[in-house]
């Protein structure tokens, strides 16, 4: 076999590899769906999103990708709200200063940061309360599972009722109990946290269990896919419990 039929066979495989991977984005498997998942984007179009000012979003989809920045808001948000579920989406950065965030539970669209929770998306190593999969100002890390820059990164968060945690390619890093945040301005470490409302320090525990969610722009160029959420079934808070 001689040097170019060699090189044409390689180009033509890893197109072919590259393209049954971009089919299998943005669509729910046969288990998601018996599983009642909902697929929130669809790869193709904006149906179902828009800027948390309420304009569209200014930004174009990229190889199938949400991409917040340069939206016209400070996140893109989903139309629908959601309070208990798992979501789960794919997110990159090319930047090896990036930051954003995906925020969720947001009771004012126009006020996110304070009325909502947001993980961190960010480039680095390090671990604490502002490193990917950290829940922003609330709660460290316990490690930084990130994959290098460039490279696919999967992030799962789950909210129970005060429950919230977060995984961050598979391994969870990060949770807390928002009932245990119940002294306004403060976490139950001692430290002071950065969330108010009219201009007066906030009790996690208040916070809102129902919201909005979405992705943020930063200042930095970030893509996010394969965006799911499944809603998880309301549980009695004083159900007996099944003794059999």
């Amino acid at each position: 076999m001689n040097r170019c039929l060699l090189l044409a066979l390689t180009l033509v495989a890893t197109l072919q590899f590259f393209s049954m991977a971009n089919a299998n984005d943005n669509v729910l498997t046969d288990a998601e769906q018996k599983a009642g998942w909902l697929l929130l984007f669809n790869g193709t179009d904006l149906t179902g999103w828009k800027c948390n000012n309420g304009k569209p979003i200014a930004a174009p989809i990229e190889d199938g990708a949400l991409v917040p920045y340069k939206s016209g808001g400070y996140i893109i948000i989903h139309e629908k709200e959601f309070d208990d579920f798992i979501f789960k989406c794919d997110v990159k950065w090319e930047d090896p200063k990036c930051n954003s965030g995906i925020f969720f539970r947001v009771e004012d669209p126009e006020n996110p940061v304070h009325t909502g929770f947001e993980v961190q998306v960010m480039s680095g190593t390090k671990t604490g309360k502002h490193e990917f999969g950290a829940i922003y100002d609330l709660a460290s890390t316990t490690k930084n599972n990130g994959h290098e820059t460039g490279d696919w990164n999967s992030v799962e968060i789950k909210c129970d009722g005060p429950e919230i945690k977060v995984k961050i390619n598979g391994e969870e890093v990060c949770s807390i109990n928002c009932d245990e945040f119940d002294k306004p301005g403060f976490c139950p470490d001692g430290e002071k946290h950065k969330y108010k409302l009219d201009k007066q320090p906030r009790a996690v525990k208040d916070f809102a269990r129902k919201g909005y969610l979405g992705f943020q722009d930063h200042g930095h160029k970030v893509w996010y896919k394969n965006v799911k959420l499944l809603p998880l079934e309301v549980k009695p808070r004083n159900a007996a419990v099944d003794q059999r």
